[in-house]
C-alpha cells in the first residue's frame, strides 16, 4: 500500500480536489516511514539486499537523475517484481562498486552461477572480482546492436553524400535561373529520401518487411551494393544467435567464418565490431549454454525510467530510491 500511495499522490489528489504536491509532501514526511528509513543515510551511495541474491543475475547501468549513473544488480528469477533488486550503487567505477558489493558475504556471492552483462570492461571486472564462480554471459543484443550501428554508419555516410549532391545541384540550378526538381525512383522517393526512409527496414529481417519496405529495399540495394552486403553480414550474425539448434562448439566455428567475411568485406566499421567481439569472445559464446540475455535488466531499467517519468524527474534521490525499493526490493 505504501508504494501505491507514493505512486498515485497526484492522481488521488485530483479526485478529491487537493494539491498533489502537498499530498505527496505529507506522504513523505508523515504518512510513510521515510524519515525513519535506516538506509537513508547512505541511500545515495549504496543499497544492498543480499537476501535477493539468486543463481542467475543481471548487471547494468541506469541514469536516475540528471544523467547520474547507477549500477544495478538484479535477480532474474524475480522477473522484475518484488525481490528483483540485489544492489543499487552510485556510479559505474569498478573499484567503487566492488567496494560496496564486498559488503555482501562471500558465501552468498559464491552461490551465483551466471551473470549477464553488456560489453563494458568495468562490468566484466566487477563480476570477476565479486562473483568469481559465476559464468559471464555477454548480452547477444548488445553484440547485434554493434553490427547494426556499423550498418547504419554506412547508410548515414551515403545520406550525407546525397544531401551534399542535392545541395550542389540546387546551387547549379539557381545559377542558370532554373527550378530544381529532384529525380524520384519508382516508389516516389528521391535519393535523399530513400536513404533516410531506409533506416528502420535495415533493423528488420526481410520476412518482417512490409510491401512498401520490400520495394524500397530493392531500390536501395540496387543503388548501394555495399549496404546490401553489410545488411547480409548483420543478418548472418542475427541468424547465428537465433538458431536454437546451434551448440557452443558449432557457434565457435560459425563465428570464426563470420570474422573472415567481415575482414574480406573491407568495411572499417565492421572490423571495429569484429575486434570488439573478439575481445569478448568467450563470454559471447557462453550465451549458447543457456541462451541467457540481459533483457531482464533492460526491462527493469525501462520500469525505472517509467517510474521516474511518472514523477516528472527525480528531485529527491533518497525518496525516489525509497519508493523504488518498496516495490522492487
Amino acid at each position: 500500500m505504501i508504494s501505491t500511495k507514493a505512486n498515485d499522490c497526484h492522481t488521488i489528489a485530483s479526485f478529491y480536489g487537493l494539491n498533489g504536491k502537498k499530498l505527496q509532501r505529507q506522504f513523505k514526511d508523515y504518512l510513510s516511514d521515510f524519515k525513519q528509513w535506516k538506509e537513508k543515510s547512505h541511500a545515495k551511495d549504496w543499497l544492498l539486499f543480499p537476501e535477493n541474491i539468486g543463481k542467475h543475475l543481471s548487471i547494468d547501468e541506469v541514469a536516475l537523475s540528471k544523467g547520474e549513473l547507477y549500477t544495478i544488480l538484479t535477480n532474474k528469477k524475480a522477473k522484475g517484481k518484488a525481490g528483483s533488486i540485489v544492489a543499487i550503487i552510485a556510479g559505474t567505477k569498478a573499484e567503487q562498486v566492488i567496494q560496496y558489493l564486498y559488503k555482501i558475504p562471500s558465501a552468498k556471492r559464491n552461490k551465483v552461477k551466471e551473470i549477464t552483462l553488456d560489453m563494458a570492461n568495468t562490468m566484466k571486472l566487477i563480476v570477476k572480482r565479486c562473483f568469481p564462480k559465476a559464468m559471464q554471459v555477454t548480452d547477444r543484443f548488445h553484440v547485434q546492436k554493434l553490427a547494426l550501428d556499423a550498418l547504419q554508419d554506412i547508410r548515414i555516410k551515403h545520406r550525407w553524400e546525397a544531401i551534399d549532391q542535392e545541395n550542389n545541384q540546387i546551387k547549379e540550378a539557381k545559377k542558370d535561373n532554373k527550378t530544381y526538381t529532384p529525380e524520384a525512383f519508382t516508389n516516389g522517393d528521391t535519393l535523399k529520401q530513400l536513404l533516410a526512409r531506409s533506416r528502420y527496414l535495415l533493423y528488420k529481417t526481410q520476412t518482417d518487411w512490409t510491401h512498401k519496405q520490400k520495394v524500397r529495399a530493392q531500390i536501395l540495394f540496387e543503388n548501394y551494393p555495399d549496404i546490401k552486403k553489410a545488411y547480409g553480414i548483420c543478418q548472418k550474425l542475427r541468424n547465428l544467435f537465433n538458431n536454437k539448434k546451434i551448440t557452443k562448439k558449432i557457434a565457435y566455428t560459425k563465428l570464426a567464418h563470420w570474422f573472415k567475411e567481415v575482414e574480406e568485406s573491407g568495411f572499417k566499421a565492421f572490423n571495429i565490431v569484429a575486434n570488439s567481439i573478439n575481445l569478448n569472445y568467450q563470454s559471447i559464446l557462453n550465451y549458447f549454454d543457456n541462451r541467457s540475455t540481459n533483457a531482464s535488466a533492460e526491462s527493469f531499467n525501462a520500469k525505472i525510467k517509467a517510474f521516474r517519468a511518472q514523477f516528472r524527474g527525480v528531485r529527491n534521490v533518497e525518496f525516489f530510491l525509497y519508493r523504488l525499493i518498496q516495490i522492487f526490493a
